[in-house]
């Protein structure tokens, strides 16, 4: 009797979280195969997660003998490692310089602005949802001016910067932000959806309350 091996890739997520949606839907796009293990809040806090990330924290790729927390690490490591193309992550100075700014920025202006405020609206925890929304705001008008005359964020086609930053643009209104006033904004995150495999960031129902 035949009997089919596991994939040697596991991805530790939740479906909600766009940190682990970015691996994901980059997983998808490169047609690698690989098994998704819903870590939630109880699984985090075991020894045997905590052992993969002391941090307790999403999304971990599990590669072979490789163990890799954070989100843009991955990306560069999957581009890196299973893209023959190599137009996922440039390797020129000054484009490899361009994308590594926009991971930046998702890991920066947009974790602690529509991310943010995505999940103080969603689930509630510490910070001010004002403060957030400021933030993603300032976020967002600024990629409407940078994508006003463009097609992607960091060159000219999509790189893994483009990926990075789709999830929480994408679901910025389930933190009550909305992304009428961003038309370039809106043209760019039809683009990305639009990129063969990927899987859009999944919705979330806005509590009543909130």
């Amino acid at each position: 009797m035949s009997t089919t091996a596991e994939p040697a890739i596991t991805l530790y997520g939740t479906p909600l979280s766009g940190h682990s949606h970015r691996v994901e839907a980059f997983l998808n796009i490169l047609g690698l195969p690989y098994r998704f293990v819903e870590a939630g809040a109880e699984l985090r806090r075991s020894d045997s997660f905590l052992a993969l990330n002391p941090f307790g924290q999403i999304p971990v790729l599990v590669d072979g003998d490789l163990v890799l927390p954070d989100s843009a690490a991955i990306l560069v490591y999957l581009a890196d490692r299973y893209d023959a193309s190599g137009l996922w992550n440039p390797k020129a100075p000054e484009e490899a310089a361009r994308v590594q700014r926009w991971l930046s920025v998702a890991s920066g202006d947009l974790r602690f602005g529509p991310a943010l405020a995505r999940i103080l609206t969603l689930w509630g925890g510490a910070g001010s949802l004002a403060d957030a929304q400021r933030v993603a705001e300032r976020a967002l008008r600024f990629m409407d001016g940078h994508l006003a005359d463009r097609d992607w964020l960091a060159g000219e086609r999509p790189t893994i910067a483009d990926i990075a930053c789709y999830a929480y643009v994408a679901r910025a209104p389930e933190g009550r932000i909305p992304l009428d006033p961003y038309p370039a904004v809106r043209r760019w995150l039809e683009r990305v959806e639009a990129i063969p495999a990927l899987t859009p960031m999944p919705t979330s129902v806005i509590p009543q309350h909130a």
